[in-house]
């Protein structure tokens, strides 16, 4: 419930909202500025923005009328619209309360030309992981900035296995029964190693990635539960030493970045999305444990500092 006028009592009396209810204006204009910031060197068009905020027209054009007047949107000739400068300048403000993203970009950059693959930051906020770094052009669809993921089991192990135990026990009692012990040997394998490492079953990325979305959607707890179900199957949960062959799909590989108590606080992700040997998994891996490292320190990057066993992809 919103702050309303009572017309009983005359203008200027304000009947007291529920501070926990949702306000649906308010998810409106913020759908349409996640929508235009997703794009933010495109322009889009009205009948665009109304089909992928899932607004209607007159609420997305009044909604877009008032982001124009206040410089938060533009509005070109075309009748298109885009990221407005005042919009630019509250982000670069608010930039300021994540420091740790501006410390980890070089030492993205320099993870990604030395190993030729895409990387990105995923930083825990309370109960999620968001990515907020990208660099390259990584083949996931989701993987892009704002994206935001639970942090539950059977993924983000590497924010999780070096938790105290009551946390690691309270993540694995969200799992699947069938997938607990598993998940416990790879806790124990991600601290050892230092890594963690996404593999898929055969060809699902493109089924994951559907019902991911549908995950995010808005739907009922018990459906979000069957999609969670049906998407650990299509996972097979990381690789264990006896595991690994020849070649081995790696989706991607996350190693931990932590403050300064030595709680996790975010993870370098490298997305190879392709099969490496042996060799070049741990060399992967390698590099983006130090990454990592640095980026916790907060050293700067040193050209040739990452070190491979030859290119990753070549």
């Amino acid at each position: 419930m919103t702050p309303t006028i009572s017309r009983a009592e005359g203008a200027g009396q304000e009947v007291t909202a529920d501070p926990g209810a949702a306000s649906p204006p308010t998810q409106r204009v913020v759908k349409v500025i996640e929508l235009l910031s997703r794009h933010a060197t495109e322009r889009l068009s009205l009948a665009r923005i109304v089909r992928e905020a899932g607004l209607s027209r007159a609420t997305a054009h009044a909604v877009l009328t008032q982001l124009c007047a206040d410089g938060w949107t533009v509005r070109d000739e075309d009748g298109c619209y885009g990221v407005g400068l005042r919009l630019l300048t509250v982000a670069r403000r608010a930039e300021a309360a994540f420091p740790l993203r501006h410390t980890a970009a070089p030492h993205l950059r320099g993870l990604a030309e030395q190993a030729g693959v895409p990387v990105f930051l995923a930083e825990r906020d309370g109960t999620s992981i968001v990515v907020t770094e990208v660099v390259g052009d990584p083949s996931a669809g989701w993987i892009r900035p704002g994206r935001r993921l639970p942090l539950a089991p059977p993924v983000c192990r590497e924010f999780v296995a070096w938790a105290p135990e009551s946390e690691q026990r309270d993540w694995l009692a969200l799992a699947d029964p069938a997938h607990r012990a598993r998940l416990t040997q790879v806790l124990a394998e991600i601290r050892s190693r230092g890594y963690s490492v996404e593999r898929l079953v055969d060809d699902s990325t493109p089924m994951l990635e559907a019902l991911a979305g549908l995950r995010d959607s808005p739907i009922t707890a018990a459906l979000r539960a069957q999609l969670g179900s049906v998407i650990t199957e299509l996972i097979t949960i990381d690789y264990l030493p006896a595991e690994l062959g020849a070649e081995n799909a790696v989706v991607t590989l996350a190693a931990p970045i932590r403050d300064e108590r030595g709680s996790v606080v975010a993870s370098v992700v490298a997305c190879p999305d392709t099969r490496l040997s042996s060799r070049a998994l741990s060399d992967l891996g390698a590099a983006t444990v130090a990454a990592a490292e640095r980026i916790r320190v907060g050293a700067p990057v040193v050209a040739g500092e990452v070190t491979l066993g030859g290119p990753v992809l070549g």
